[in-house]
């Protein structure tokens, strides 16, 4: 295996098959993101979301997508300009994927793409080994999502930060605030139909538990581009006010369920409750 590649799974400490599949996936994020970063998308794009916070900022929950934003919406970078890079950084390392773009939804300006590889065979690629191989179906599938958001909200504001492995590279990503700011959105108006995100509650804990300021003004912005709420001006009365309501209607049981499974140790989920997460709002929410 390569040396490289040994260093970026040994970390996730493998030991169970399933274990294997999450930490191969999250190799696999690390690696696209070197074919971004090759194909020179991050002067016209950034990197946001969960798998951001978890690579760069020690988010403990495994993740599945790479989320981007156009740095401006008039920009004319999209995901498809970069996916050959991709796709050549995965085959370099080792990995065999295919890039599949969709076409861009033009209510939500989000463009798709996804990167789809034969489980068994990648793990045979890099040297796992026959025998842990077995344990996955022959038509079993590593499948990652890839977005780009296109209709960018004003004021966020990014950071460039290096990444070491499986060699020196930089990603421009949204910073702690901005991050923020979009999960507050997110956490309060995403629609997955009658399911709860659980993810984003998860990742609001995670914030306050670092004392994150929220980028208030990118906040504003997104809820009045995607038309959630008729507001004037937010304050972080109104956005306290806007938390502590969701966490009273959310089933919150159904939360900590859905984001089980992305997580090593779940006994935190013990502790979720509608007090305990109103008690965070208390404490922590507050402005740059």
């Amino acid at each position: 295996m390569n040396k490289a590649l040994e260093d970026m799974l040994r970390a996730y400490q493998p030991v169970t098959p399933q274990d294997w599949l999450q930490a191969t996936r999250e190799v696999v994020q690390e690696i696209a993101l070197l074919g971004f970063w090759r194909s020179g998308f991050f002067e016209n794009a950034a990197f946001y979301g969960g798998t951001a916070l978890r690579i760069f900022h020690g988010l403990q929950r495994f993740s599945e997508d790479l989320d981007f934003s156009l740095l401006d919406r008039t920009d004319s970078v999209r995901l498809d300009s970069a996916l050959a890079h991709v796709k050549t950084e995965l085959a370099a390392w080792g990995f065999s994927f295919e890039t599949e773009a969709k076409v861009s939804d033009a209510e939500t300006r989000i463009e798709s793409a996804f990167l789809k590889g034969n489980t068994r065979i990648n793990l045979l690629n890099i040297g796992v080994g026959e025998e842990l191989s077995r344990n996955f179906p022959d038509n079993q599938k590593i499948t990652i999502k890839l977005e780009l958001e296109t209709n960018t909200p004003p004021h966020a504001l990014t950071e460039v930060k290096t990444h070491l492995l499986p060699t020196p590279f930089q990603v421009r990503l949204y910073d702690l605030p901005s991050l923020f700011a979009g999960k507050l959105h997110a956490l309060l108006f995403r629609n997955w139909k009658s399911r709860v995100k659980g993810r984003d509650f998860y990742d609001f804990v995670w914030y306050i538990s670092r004392d994150v300021p929220v980028n208030l003004p990118h906040v504003e912005a997104r809820i009045k581009e995607s038309g959630n709420l008729d507001i004037e001006k937010l304050d972080i009365k109104t956005l306290r006010t806007l938390l502590e309501q969701r966490f009273k209607t959310v089933d919150i049981n159904a939360a900590a369920e859905e984001v089980r499974p992305f997580l090593r140790d779940t006994r935190e989920l013990a502790l979720w409750s509608e007090a305990f997460f109103i008690g965070l709002v208390d404490r922590g929410i507050r402005s740059t």
